[in-house]
């Protein structure tokens, strides 16, 4: 069987054009990346207490909850956790809200611990909401691994992340900058207002644009919600708002899409400059006619086939989350956990005319 991660390797791999930005992330995450292990004094102590070689049971009973169901983004993702959980022999419940709430989560993490979930993968909508219901889920011995989103490091046992908060940040605004001479008004179409991730990255944003572009204004932040109708009418309205506005950073798979959606059937088409976080197959078609020049992303199939790995390796005991100890995440290779129980999935790539159709997610 061909895997995807053999067969996206066949068509360029995830290297492609690599966001130049990212490579200074590393250092600014502490930590190491892929088995760079530093063999600090905490790291060695921390693997002392697991067992690396121990076997992950089969029969794993994992749980998949997004944000939120049928979004393009967490559907892939949820492709990759379910390659995975086949690898490692086990079973895989994919269950969530419709809508991506800040407590829209909890009910289902309560019913997911009553039915016995043994890893549960979740990404949070809120830092703070479910911490009481994960912290439940615990205590009843499931293993709780955050990716995407992350919520309090005390209420899980470890996020993935899909790549420093400062190399995400960074890569948005040079290729904004890039597309509008590093000047002019800037706006950012967000999912929801409690969004961890989104949050981090849009403090990130506003302040490596002050320190590298000042010339360059962010001068609104509005939320779509991560719903399509919502985060174009708020395209729509940001462009009615600031009639000289010439970019809009949108750091969402739903939020792009709708946003790229809105410019190319409108005069602003090919006048204001859309960028952000997109997944090839939905954006496809505006690259092609001319709406957005260049995005970027990871691939979120990889963010779901590792959470799941290290959930296994976590049931397993081959971890128990602790800064320094490395597992392996099946043809991912291997991985290192970095401070505050944070595994980063690598270097994201920047998606244009002449490599997007390299790559099919």
């Amino acid at each position: 069987m061909t895997s995807f991660l053999t067969s996206r390797r066949m068509r360029g791999g995830l290297t492609g054009v690599a966001v130049a930005a990212m490579v200074l992330t590393t250092a600014a995450c502490g930590g190491t990346t892929r088995g760079e292990d530093e063999g600090s004094d905490a790291g060695a102590e921390a693997t002392a207490s697991a067992d690396p070689d121990a076997e992950i049971p089969a029969d794993l009973a994992f749980a998949f909850l997004p944000k939120q169901l049928n979004n393009p983004y967490f559907d892939i993702a949820a492709e990759g956790a379910e390659s995975a959980v086949a690898e490692v022999e086990g079973e895989l419940n994919v269950t969530g809200p419709s809508e991506a709430s800040a407590s829209s989560q909890v009910s289902y993490i309560n019913t997911l611990t009553q039915q016995g979930a043994e890893v549960i993968l979740t990404s949070a909508n809120d830092p703070n909401a479910i911490c009481s219901a994960l912290d439940q889920a615990r205590s009843g011995g499931a293993k709780v691994v955050t990716f995407d989103s992350d919520t309090d490091p005390e209420c899980r046992d470890l996020f993935i992340s899909q790549a420093t908060s400062e190399g995400i940040a960074q890569a948005q605004i040079d290729i904004m900058a890039e597309q509008i001479g590093g000047s002019g008004q800037v706006a950012i179409l967000s999912a929801t207002a409690n969004a961890t991730n989104q949050n981090a990255w849009i403090a990130l944003m506003e302040e490596y644009a002050a320190e590298e572009y000042p010339d360059m204004e962010i001068v609104a932040t509005v939320y779509g919600d991560d719903e399509d109708e919502k985060s174009f009418q708020e395209t729509q309205g940001l462009l009615q708002t600031y009639p000289d506005l010439k970019g809009i950073i949108s750091p969402t798979t739903v939020g792009i899409a709708a946003a790229a959606r809105y410019l190319s059937g409108s005069e602003y088409k090919g006048q204001v400059a859309l960028t952000g976080l997109g997944t090839p197959n939905q954006m496809r078609e505006f690259v092609k006619d001319g709406t957005v020049t260049a995005f970027a992303l990871w691939n979120p199939e990889e963010l779901g086939y590792l959470a799941a790995y290290a959930g296994a390796a976590l049931a397993a005991g081959q971890i128990t989350g602790e800064e320094g100890e490395t597992f392996e995440a099946g043809e991912l290779g291997e991985y290192t956990i970095e401070a505050d129980g944070t595994v980063v999935l690598g270097e994201p790539t920047t998606f244009d005319a002449d490599n997007i159709d390299d790559f099919d997610f």
